[in-house]
Formats: structure tokens, sequence, C-alpha cells
């Protein structure tokens, strides 16, 4: 058998986008060019690799197994490729990453230095819910999630960036229990521990309101429409200024760990190593430089 790069580059887009046209299109190839090299690299096996139905295209189960090595394979030229600019001590490439949306409180600090030491790294960032975080990791399509809880079905490795701390707020000093509790979306960090924290107050049990984003709750609190359990680092000016006050309850603080997290059978690439070497080399100084009102706030 010989195969080419060129056709594993275009079988695996083929699997990935599941339609000839739209591969073609990602490949800035032809129609037919991207046809023909799936029927050469198809020539190499005795099992079909695909099946046509109508005018869509279906991968077979033989067909995902060799997509899955032929990702390896991919992903190994790629290390090689910038294997000799690392000899040299230029790492070129793109750092993904997907962060929960409370993270945008946090990773900015950790990639500032990083960026402007390695300015041939380009940044991929995108920041969402805890769901479409998890998705992109579980399928590989970054090379860190920066996550509070770790999920349970997925073997991880994780670098501790600072510790996530949620606080009891209102929008006055007056603790008012009369109006309803503001929820995260399902499926987020935040909302399963303010649930788990809320679940024996009896008197908020039926009384509740849920937005799908933290800035969404922090502005209804503000504007007075109920109370919320808010990560301390997504709102330092609303204390500070007066918009926001914390109120002390039983039981919290509660703290968890923000993280950069990473799949443990994924191989990292030369700018995903580049860049957690400079997590643990220059964490503590960032913690220091950034995050002291954080890390002794009481």
């Amino acid at each position: 058998m010989n195969y080419t790069l060129n056709q594993l580059r275009v079988f695996h887009k083929i699997v990935e986008t599941q339609n000839v046209t739209m591969a073609a299109e990602q490949l800035f190839m032809s129609q037919p060019a991207v046809s023909i090299q799936l029927k050469n690299f198809q020539s190499q096996f005795d099992i079909p690799l695909t099946e046509p139905i109508g005018r869509t295209i279906k991968i077979t189960d033989f067909g995902y197994e060799i997509a899955e090595i032929t990702s390896q394979a991919l992903e190994q030229l790629m290390r090689l490729q910038y294997k000799t600019k690392e000899y040299k001590g230029v790492v070129r490439g793109k750092l993904r990453i997907a962060s929960a949306s409370t993270g945008k409180y946090v990773i900015p600090y950790f990639l500032t230095a990083f960026l402007d030491q390695f300015p041939g790294i380009d940044l991929v960032l995108d920041v969402t819910n805890k769901t479409q975080v998890i998705s992109a990791l579980k399928n590989k399509e970054v090379d860190f999630a920066i996550i509070s809880v770790l999920p349970q079905d997925l073997a991880i490795e994780e670098e501790i960036l600072i510790e996530n701390k949620l606080y009891w707020v209102t929008n006055s000093d007056q603790n008012d229990s009369a109006k309803p509790l503001i929820y995260r979306e399902s499926g987020s960090a935040t909302r399963l521990e303010m649930e788990a924290f809320t679940r024996n107050l009896e008197k908020y049990s039926r009384n509740r309101i849920e937005l799908t984003s933290n800035e969404a709750v922090k502005q209804a609190v503000m504007s007075g429409i109920g109370s919320s359990i808010l990560p301390l680092i997504g709102i330092k000016n609303e204390l500070l200024n007066g918009s926001l006050h914390i109120h002390p309850k039983k039981g919290l603080p509660i703290t968890t760990q923000w993280r950069a997290a990473w799949l443990k059978d994924k191989r990292l690439t030369p700018v995903a190593e580049a860049y957690l070497q400079f997590l643990r080399q220059y964490k503590q100084q960032i913690l220091s430089e950034h995050f002291n009102w954080y890390l002794n706030f009481v």
C-alpha cells in the first residue's frame, strides 16, 4: 500500500464533513479532484470506506476505523512539521482553547505573556457554555478546555490554575429572600453547585429564574430581579462600586478549581506542549501579579 499525504487529508475531511462538495470547498480543491483522491485511497482497501446514498455519502464502520488512524497520522505529521522549528527555538502553529463562560475572567491573564513570548502562534479561543466545551474536548477539537468541574466519563489530565469561589449575591445590603433565585442554564457548573446548595432551602423551591450566561445573571441581580450565587472572579468592579453585595451564608463560599484540562490519550502538539510548560513555569507569577485581590478576598 502506498498512501499519499493528500489522500489522507482528503479522506479525513470527507469523514469530518460527510460531504464531498463541502470537503472540496474546505480543502480549496475541485470536487472531481477530491473524488479522484478518494477513489485512489479506496483502491488500496478491499473493504469499502464509504457508501453512496443518493447525493450524499455514508462512511462505513471500517471507514470510521481508518479515519481514526488517519487522524492520528495527520497529527503526527503536524508534530513532524513543527519539530525543526521547535529545535530552532521557534514555535509556530495554532493553540486551540475552549473555555466555560466564567473562564473569560481567568484565561486571558494566562495567555498574554505566552503570546508575547511566541508571536508565531495563532490563538483560537472559544468562550461558550460548559456542555459545548466538554463536547469540543471529547471530540479532540481543542488542545485545552478551561473548566471548573471535571467530566466523569473522560480520562483527563489537568493543570490547576486558580480557585473558583462562589458567593451569594444581591443588589443591596438587605437580603430579600422574597425575591426569586436566578440560575444559570442546565448543565452549567455554577448551576450544579447552586442547585446542590439551595436544595434544602424550602422558601426558594418554586420561585426561580433561569438565564443562559453569567453576564445575564449578573445584570439581572443588579437590576433587583432576584439574587444568585455568582463567581467572585466576575464581580470585582460591581462589588467596588456597590451595585452588588455579598451576603454571608453558612456553607459559602463554594470553592472549586479552574483548570486547563486535556484528554489523556491525545498527544499534545508542540504548541500545546509549549503552553503547558509556560503555565507550569509562570503560573505563580501570574497569580501574584493579577489575582492578589482575589486570592486574599475574605
